[in-house]
Formats: structure tokens, C-alpha cells, sequence
């Protein structure tokens, strides 16, 4: 393979610096660049493949993590010698032919699934039209490196009056995704930062410290969230939460908690919390949980969303707000960068906030999601002792704790044999020691429409042999 050729599919749902790592392993095991190959530095291949140098950088810490290339200090990058994993891959891809064959599922209850009949396309459609035309040139010119202020003071405006978040728009950052806001943070921060990370927690937000070199320490977490008591005893410097509805468990951080957890943050110079909010718009009891931004007097608290739950995971946009002090910084350590979302994208949300129409979506769907919860829980509680329900206070999830002898990955196979798709809670655990003596999965809903669910749990748990009670 010549390196200098490597192609890259913009358009494609699989992110740009795995496109790359898959390529250069899969050169790296069939021979194509041989043993001792010195690659392009980050900043030359990132020249010529027209991507970020973060994204080359992404790519070769992974494959010198799995072996496949080694750093050389003041030399470069370097292929080394994997014959002996060819095989391995072979098979690999064989299993993964084998799986894209059957590419779906009858039934999935997967968490990140949205109603897509309730989007408001209408409305949609006229903005994104009325920017079609002469009087937009402009935006097809690179706007402000932070995302253009209209959606920024919308964004800062809908945050104060529904989280509580105390910003201007100044302190917004928008990209294309947490995927590519975190690594940005993560370097902001250092490579001497410490990250403390919610025990089970996101995998692919431990991916991402993983990538970046970032040491991280697990911290367990029971039904008041993160135990920030065990996150005093530990060297970090950072702690990583979702406090508003803890991912995977559901669990919300106590209000004790939240305090204690400011005041670890402001009780040492350099710490920092970074508030994940991801689905903090879909809360169906009592009153919405406050932000911990809204809350930190010390400016150590780093909120981070996105609107891939309450509009769609295809629109690719997520913010940052960084504390004013880490924005001079940011300013400084990213002088070069620009905006990763089109402005078009950009002008058509601020506009669709702008005249209400988001605080009207969100309603509908608030309302919508509520309904299929009730649903869903009125169904299972059929099945009552042998199902039990957690999780169930906000977000489009839940937790099924199930009376079996059965492991949760076991229970996940005999559902994926009837072509159903759930999810095992041990799948995100970074420790084992602290797994439910009986098995948990997740029940994502969002994607169902309200007649299918009873069908589909009655086929889960058929699959199961759990009869109701």
C-alpha cells in the first residue's frame, strides 16, 4: 500500500480516525508495509490526507497500543512485526462477515434509538430551505473557529433557562460530536490530568481517554450516583460524571453528593468535573435536576451535551461550555482550529430554537417517551419478582435486574437467538468486583412506537422463560 493513497469516506458513520487505523493495521498484518516501515508524521499525513492532526494522532496511539506500530522519541512512528497475527485477523474477519450478514434485529432495544416519526420535518425543512438561496453565500465561508454566535447565544440562552447553566455565549463550543469535543478538553487539560471515570460508565468515553494516553481510575457507582467518598481516597484530578441519569444504571447523583463532589473539585487547585448532560431533557419525575454548573461557585465545572437525544444522532452536534479562565486557554491552544460543523447545520438549529420550535419538540416528545415508559414498566411489572425495574426516573432506558441463574451475557445470547437485541450491564463495567449478584440488562424504548412494546417484551421474555407472576 502506498501511504500516500489512503482513502478516506467522509461520508461514512464509522469516524474518521478508525477509517485510518483499520486501513494502516490491516496494511501493517497482510505485508503491504513492511517491518521497520517509517510512517509520515502526524503533521504530514495530516496535511496530505486533508484531517486534523488530532485524528492522526488518534489513529497511531492505537496501533502503537495494540502493538502494531512503536514511537520512537525524536525519530517517529514505525511498523513492527506482527506475522504472527494475520491468522488472528483472518478469523476475526471471518466472525465479522459472518455478522454483517445478519445486520439488524427484529427487535432492539437499543438506548440510543429515537422516535424518528415524531421529528418535526416540516419545520425543519423550511429553514433549511430558506438558507438555500443567494442571501446565505456567506455561510459557505468559514464562520467564528467556536461555531457561529447565533446558535451560540441560543444554545447559552436555552441552557440558563432549562439546566440552569450560568454562561455566555462566549464560553460555547460547538463540534461535531463528544467524540470530537473530548479529545480537544482532554489536551486542554494536560497530559498530567488524572481522570476519574464512573464505574460501569460510557465505553466509548474510555475509549477516548484510552486513545489520548489519559490515565484513568474506575469509581463505583450505586443508586445515588458516583461514590465521591471512594473519589477522595484516589490521585485524580479530574472526575468524568453523568450526574443528571447515570449511564448505564440510571442512577441519579444525590444532592449530598453533588455538594461533596463541588467541593472535592474546589478544595484543591487543578481539579476540575466534566458534566456529561447527555439526556438530562427527559426526566419524568418531580422537577428537573439542576446542573452542576448552575451550582459551582469555583469555575471547576466543564458542561458538555449534545442533541443527539433530543433532536437526532445524525445532526452531529454537541457544545462545551468551558469555564472563562479554560477559555483564554482553549483560545490559545487551538488559535488554528475550525468549527467541525457546517454553518448551514448550524443556522438552521439556531433558527429552529430561535422561534420555539425546540422547546415545543421537546414537549412532544417529553411527553411521547413518558407514555412509552409507562408502558414498558406496566408490561414488565407482569412479571414481577423475576423482573425487576430500576433506572426508571429519566432518559429513554432502563435497568432489568432478573431472577435466573443466568449471566447477563448469557442472557444477551439467548435473546440475540430469537433476533433480539439487549444490552448486558457487565458489558460496562471497568472492574468486575462490584457486578449484581443477579444479572442486569439495559431496555432502551425510544425507538419503539407505543403498540409494539408489549409485543416485544412478551417476545424477550418468552426468549427467557420468564413467566408473568
Amino acid at each position: 500500500m502506498d501511504i500516500w493513497l489512503i482513502e478516506i469516506n467522509r461520508s461514512s458513520s464509522t469516524p474518521l480516525y478508525e477509517q485510518l487505523y483499520q486501513v494502516m493495521k490491516e496494511s501493517i498484518i497482510h505485508g503491504n508495509l513492511t517491518v521497520g516501515t517509517k510512517l509520515p508524521s502526524k503533521r504530514k499525513l495530516a496535511e496530505l490526507l486533508a484531517i486534523s492532526q488530532t485524528t492522526i494522532e488518534l489513529a497511531y496511539t492505537q496501533l502503537v497500543a495494540e502493538g502494531f506500530i512503536t514511537a520512537i522519541a525524536r525519530s517517529g512512528y514505525y511498523t513492527e512485526q506482527v506475522d504472527e497475527l494475520s491468522y488472528i485477523d483472518e478469523k476475526r474477519k471471518e466472525i465479522e462477515q459472518i455478522e454483517a450478514v445478519k445486520h439488524s434485529f427484529s427487535i432492539d432495544f437499543n438506548s440510543g434509538h429515537i422516535d424518528i416519526d415524531a421529528f418535526p420535518f416540516n419545520q425543519w425543512r423550511k429553514y433549511a430551505k430558506s438558507l438555500l438561496d443567494d442571501k446565505s453565500r456567506n455561510l459557505l465561508l468559514l464562520g467564528h473557529p467556536q461555531g457561529d454566535l447565533e446558535l451560540r447565544q441560543q444554545i447559552a440562552s436555552y441552557l440558563y433557562s432549562s439546566r440552569g447553566v450560568r454562561c455566555t455565549p462566549q464560553q460555547v463550543v460547538i463540534g461535531s460530536g463528544t467524540e470530537q469535543l473530548l479529545p480537544l478538553l482532554i489536551r486542554l487539560l494536560g497530559k498530567e490530568a488524572i481522570y476519574a471515570i464512573e464505574n460501569p460508565g460510557y465505553p466509548i468515553t474510555h475509549h477516548i481517554f484510552a486513545n489520548n494516553d489519559r490515565e484513568t481510575l474506575a469509581v463505583s457507582v450505586d443508586e445515588d450516583g458516583m461514590k465521591v467518598s471512594d473519589l477522595e481516597h484516589l490521585p485524580a484530578t479530574v472526575a468524568y460524571v453523568t450526574p443528571s441519569h447515570q449511564f448505564p444504571t440510571g442512577a441519579i447523583l444525590s444532592a449530598s453528593r453533588r455538594v461533596q463532589l463541588l467541593n472535592w473539585a474546589a478544595n484543591q487547585e487543578g481539579r476540575y468535573i466534566i458534566e456529561d448532560d447527555y439526556d438530562s431533557e427527559f426526566r419524568y419525575v418531580g422537577k428537573p435536576i439542576p446542573s452542576l454548573q448552575g451550582m459551582d461557585h469555583s469555575e471547576r465545572v466543564i458542561y458538555i451535551s449534545t442533541f443527539s437525544k433530543s433532536l437526532m444522532p445524525s445532526l452531529r452536534i454537541a457544545y462545551l461550555v468551558l469555564p472563562m479562565h479554560l477559555l483564554h486557554a482553549y483560545q490559545q491552544t487551538f488559535p488554528y482550529y475550525s468549527s467541525t460543523v457546517p454553518r448551514l447545520d448550524q443556522h438552521v438549529l439556531s433558527q429552529f430554537m430561535r422561534d420555539g420550535h425546540f422547546s415545543k419538540h421537546l414537549n412532544r416528545m417529553r411527553k411521547l417517551y413518558r407514555k412509552k415508559l409507562e408502558k414498558l414498566t406496566r408490561v414488565l411489572s407482569a412479571y414481577e419478582p423475576s423482573v425487576l425495574i430500576s433506572g426508571e426516573q429519566a432518559g429513554m432506558h432502563i435497568v432489568l435486574t432478573i431472577d435466573t441463574k443466568l449471566t447477563d451475557l448469557q442472557l444477551v445470547d439467548l435473546a440475540k437467538q430469537s433476533d433480539i437485541r439487549v444490552y448486558a450491564l457487565s458489558e460496562y463495567h471497568r472492574i468486575t468486583e462490584n457486578f449484581s449478584l443477579k444479572p442486569q440488562v439495559l431496555l432502551g424504548f425510544g425507538g419503539f412506537g407505543e403498540e409494539e412494546i408489549e409485543v416485544c417484551v412478551k417476545a424477550l421474555m418468552n426468549t427467557w422463560n420468564i413467566q408473568k407472576g
